[in-house]
């Protein structure tokens, strides 16, 4: 592996890779190792345009752009030389030449790369007197994001990824020279499923989603590590949050799971934190208080354990694996039949998106609970904790007892249905379908009386009166359980995965 030596510090790094390739890879760009840059990234095809990624190699008497130059054994790179700090504010300066001066008004301030590089490696004021050239504004690229032609800088991320990941291709640079602006093909929209990574991708506030667009200042919004629970990648985000409400999710780079990229199905899935949702408890189809909810169906359970009654549970691939522990433990210790659950599938893709439209059915599987989307047949209760069954699966059964965060027919249907917690709403973890267990935390609070489908079970085990049961219930320790008694999840739990995962054994 080639040595190299950073601004006196030694490096071993990769052979076969370039400069900033090889500093990404230690993870130390711009985190101890400060190359700006706008049209290199770490997921793309080099372009190499942009050119403010200059330093200085000792031997070699020209400035070298890092984002394309191999390295070599022995290398020795400068990067805060006066020659590099000229060079950057000069590359900056022809960068602001004809961006607006509209800061204040722009979408992506406080989160620009222009406006943290212009006041890092910028000059203090401009010298041009000429007038702006002008561009459109507010072009609507397609159903998802919208293009202020006169920010963007031609970096070319935009052009690269669309050609380069959904390999749809829809955007271009025409024109040349001073001339030169960004747009779709005539006859065309940017409408792939994976539009929305343009946003993301945009160093400045050139591109920018409609969903979020103008909604709230970034300053306001506090980001927390999440996973999407749309399909069985588990791709790893940032759910924006600010006063207890969910604004984006934006994605988060893990370079075993999603890269760092997210389907625009996934990524306005944040929207069902809101929708849909299971917000009262139900007795017998009319509200009620949790308590009461709890208590009849604790009663419920009681009563068909000591009559030899038939008790089936019916997991979720929604629910957490810690969840989905505790309706293990609960039907073990009510002698009941071993849990199944079924899958909801749709399309998937040869990018991110999996047809298995649930996060945690390898967790399921794991667990030991079967796959089946047939009927339980008869049976006096069914513990079920989703809808993801058919109602008609459930024709034969007396009472049903549903744990569920969202509202569907076998909520509306059932004895007894009690609201849970959506995993933006609480902790634990999924499994995705490459086997790799992530962890996901609290983001915001639901705004009516709900709790984690564990938590609720732990409460019924109590309602029932069985030993151990009941009381203070704590998912870190439900975990650390799960890690200990199940064999393919051994040594890992919440307290174990990191904020990239790690896969079961």
């Amino acid at each position: 592996m080639p040595k190299i030596e950073i601004d006196g510090k030694p490096y071993e790094v990769a052979e076969g890779r370039t400069l900033l390739q090889a500093i990404d890879d230690l993870g130390l760009l711009m985190n101890g190792v400060e190359i700006p840059h706008y049209c290199w990234h770490p997921k793309l095809s080099i372009d190499g345009s942009c050119r403010l990624c200059q330093v200085e190699i000792e031997g070699v008497p020209k400035l070298q752009i890092a984002c394309n130059t191999p390295v070599r054994d022995g290398m020795v790179i400068h990067t805060a030389t006066e020659r590099v700090a000229t060079a950057r504010q000069g590359v900056m300066e022809l960068l602001l030449l004809n961006h607006p001066l509209d800061c204040p008004i722009c979408d992506q301030a406080g989160e620009c790369k222009l406006q943290d590089y212009a006041y890092e490696y910028g000059v203090p004021e401009s010298r041009t007197q000429e007038p702006r050239r002008p561009a459109k504004k507010a072009v609507d690229l397609g159903p998802t994001i919208v293009l202020d032609q006169e920010r963007c800088i031609l970096c070319r991320r935009c052009v690269r990824f669309c050609r380069e990941v959904p390999e749809t291709g829809e955007l271009g640079v025409f024109a040349r020279g001073d001339e030169s602006v960004l747009d779709v093909f005539p006859g065309r929209q940017l409408d792939n499923p994976y539009s929305m990574n343009v946003a993301d991708l945009c160093p400045v506030g050139a591109l920018t989603t409609r969903d979020f667009r103008f909604r709230i200042r970034v300053w306001f919004l506090d980001d927390v590590e999440s996973v999407c629970a749309g399909c069985a990648t588990g791709c790893n985000v940032l759910a924006s949050r600010a006063s207890n409400r969910v604004y984006r999710f934006v994605p988060r780079r893990n370079d075993a799971v999603n890269q760092t990229w997210i389907c625009d199905e996934g990524r306005l899935s944040y929207k069902r934190v809101a929708e849909g949702r299971l917000d009262v408890a139900t007795l017998r189809r009319r509200p009620a208080s949790f308590d009461d909810a709890i208590g009849h169906a604790g009663l419920a359970l009681r009563e068909a354990r000591a009559a030899g009654g038939r008790i089936v549970g019916v997991a979720s691939p929604l629910a957490s694996n810690e969840d989905l522990y505790v309706l293990r433990e609960l039907l073990a210790a009510l002698g009941a039949d071993p849990g199944v659950f079924a899958v909801p599938r749709g399309e998937g893709d040869d990018i991110l998106l999996s047809e298995e439209r649930a996060p945690n059915a390898a967790g399921a599987r794991a667990l030991g609970f079967a796959e089946s989307a047939e009927p339980v047949g008869r049976a006096a209760v069914a513990l079920v904790l989703g809808h993801e069954l058919a109602p008609a699966a459930l024709a034969g059964v007396e009472q049903v007892i549903v744990l569920d965060s969202h509202a569907s027919d076998v909520s509306a249907g059932a004895a007894v249905a009690l609201p849970a917690r959506w995993h933006l709403e609480m902790s634990g973890t999924f499994t995705n379908g490459a086997r790799r267990v992530q962890r996901f935390l609290p983001v915001v609070e639901p705004r009516f009386e709900a709790y984690a489908r564990g938590e609720i079970l732990w409460r019924l085990g109590g309602a029932v009166g069985l030993d151990g049961w009941g009381g203070e219930y704590d998912v870190r320790a439900v975990s650390k359980r799960l890690s200990e008694q199940v064999p393919a999840f051994r040594g890992v739990s919440l307290a174990t995965v990191g904020d990239q995962g790690r896969e079961l054994g």
